[in-house]
């Protein structure tokens, strides 16, 4: 028996979720979250083998969830579920440990097959993630950054507002806005926070 725990805010979500798993006798849902620290705290005490979790939830996002669980349950499998499948949420979700990533359009078919898949520890990718992985697979550094938008990079890391680094590099801030537009897009990502975490990783930044 595959014991599964539904983590979505969205209760129609979870219902639909459940109701595909309702006629399949190797899968029960043990139990569902509503946020991202009470699927941990449900997943390791009712010692679920299969997380179906969704990304964007309150208190804590489905990627913290994620590498939450990885540290306190490492054999709990994680298959993201959710709608988002841009490099920028994609990338993070696999680095912290997901097994699997489908997105909400998914035919219950599909979400079975993923389910048992995972719980075999076999990775299960909708279509557009595999590409999303491919494609930084194929340019692993991706666009290199100028040397203006590294400095610019650099003063952001360091808590600087657009206002501080527009008058630190005797720049205008709609110059800053747009060598952080070229920047985002560089490292494939949505916003400072993230942006300065990937140069990190990418060792642009020490």
């Amino acid at each position: 028996m595959i014991r599964v725990l539904i983590a979505d805010d969205h209760p129609i979500v979870r219902n639909g979720l459940r109701g595909a798993f309702a006629d399949e006798p190797d899968i029960d849902v043990a139990g569902e979250a509503a946020d991202g620290r009470q699927a941990v705290e449900l997943a390791v005490r009712l010692g679920v083998d299969v997380v179906l979790m969704d990304l964007r939830m309150p208190v804590m996002s489905g990627v913290q969830a994620i590498a939450a669980l990885r540290e306190r349950a490492p054999a709990i499998r994680v298959l993201v579920v959710t709608t988002f499948d841009s490099e920028a949420d994609v990338l993070p979700a696999i680095e912290a440990g997901a097994t699997g990533y489908l997105l909400k359009d998914a035919t219950p078919g599909d979400l079975l097959r993923a389910v048992r898949a995972a719980h075999r520890g076999e990775s299960v990718l909708a279509p557009s993630v595999a590409g999303q992985l491919m494609g930084h697979v194929r340019r692993p550094g991706g666009p290199g950054l100028s040397k203006r938008e590294l400095e610019v990079l650099r003063h952001v890391a360091e808590g600087a507002s657009n206002r501080e680094v527009a008058r630190r590099l005797f720049i205008s801030e709609a110059s800053i806005k747009t060598h952080l537009l070229h920047i985002y897009d560089k490292l494939g990502v949505r916003d400072r926070a993230a942006a300065v975490g990937e140069a990190y990783r990418r060792g642009l930044l020490s």
